[in-house]
């Protein structure tokens, strides 16, 4: 699809994962509010039957101002996650669905990891030999400080998530660093005239939204603001993800009314189904008003 000048290709690594029960992955949430938004979340967000999540991981890859940017680039291939072997030595067709977008690695001028948890950066490095080298060694990777000083190895005894993120640094965070492709922020940062980066913190200490705004069309690439479409109708519950659970809620209700006040489509990280929303308030909430035209996953 095409907002304002920015033309926007969703890029599938999984498409229908159902990772855990409603419990586990929201913790807090009941069944009477699962219940409640059923007609909305079954089948494409939550089985009813099962009381499973379904979360997808994709990339959002953006042709802006004549580059290619990829926001987020999934769990990555045969990487060795401990205690998340859900993305633990995967043989994905990430590359291929890329390529199906008109985009060879090469082609990538610019990676936007919103944040630097194992499912964002995955792809960043791919295995040549015994060497995690660049997947886009003509890009340069925008990453939030803050994340690249929280989730260094010799920190990770520190956050929650700890041994979650393990080798995750290692594997998909050095080695563009030793390439000399990352680029850091803090505060915010200018991509080019319609596309800008924002903090917003709580799933991570670096976690970030970036804005679309174009000839008057408006989005928000959300990252882990929120991970199912329950939270635009119940945006107290929060993934058992969290850094800092009350920034996190605090971040996930600035971007909703920014969303509902300027009619942004909001484009998160792992939203199956038609994969992105438009919002709108309704009473002292918001509700979801309508689907993206992205084919469901």
């Amino acid at each position: 699809m095409e907002l304002g000048d920015v033309e926007i290709t969703r890029v599938i690594e999984f498409s229908d994962i159902s990772p855990m029960t409603t419990d586990v992955f929201f913790p807090g949430s009941k069944p009477e509010e699962w219940q409640r938004h059923a007609a909305l979340l079954d089948p494409d967000h939550w089985d009813a039957r099962t009381d499973l999540t379904r979360v997808a991981t994709q990339s959002w890859a953006l042709r802006s101002e004549g580059r290619v940017i990829l926001i987020d680039t999934g769990a990555g291939n045969g990487k060795y996650r401990p205690l998340q072997p859900i993305w633990s030595y995967l043989n994905t067709d990430y590359l291929e669905n890329l390529a199906a977008a008109g985009i060879e690695p090469e082609d990538v001028d610019l990676v936007v990891n919103t944040h630097l948890h194992d499912d964002h950066v995955g792809w960043n490095t791919r295995l040549d030999g015994r060497d995690w080298v660049p997947t886009f060694p003509n890009a340069t990777y925008l990453m939030p400080q803050s994340d690249v000083t929280y989730w260094h190895p010799d920190n990770l005894h520190r956050t929650k998530f700890g041994r979650g993120n393990q080798n995750v640094y290692e594997d998909s965070i050095q080695p563009v660093i030793d390439a000399g492709l990352v680029k850091t922020w803090d505060d915010s940062y200018v991509i080019d005239a319609g596309l800008r980066l924002e903090p917003a913190p709580g799933h991570t200490p670096g976690s970030s939204v970036i804005h679309l705004d174009s000839k008057g069309d408006r989005a928000v690439f959300a990252g882990d603001l929120m991970h199912g479409a329950i939270q635009v109708h119940e945006p107290h519950l929060n993934s058992c993800f969290e850094e800092d659970e009350d920034a996190a809620r605090a971040s996930r209700a600035r971007m909703y009314a920014y969303a509902a006040d300027h009619n942004a489509l909001v484009l998160p990280a792992h939203l199956p189904g038609h994969g992105a929303f438009e919002i709108r308030r309704e009473g002292a909430g918001f509700e979801i008003s309508g689907w993206a035209p992205f084919s469901r996953t």
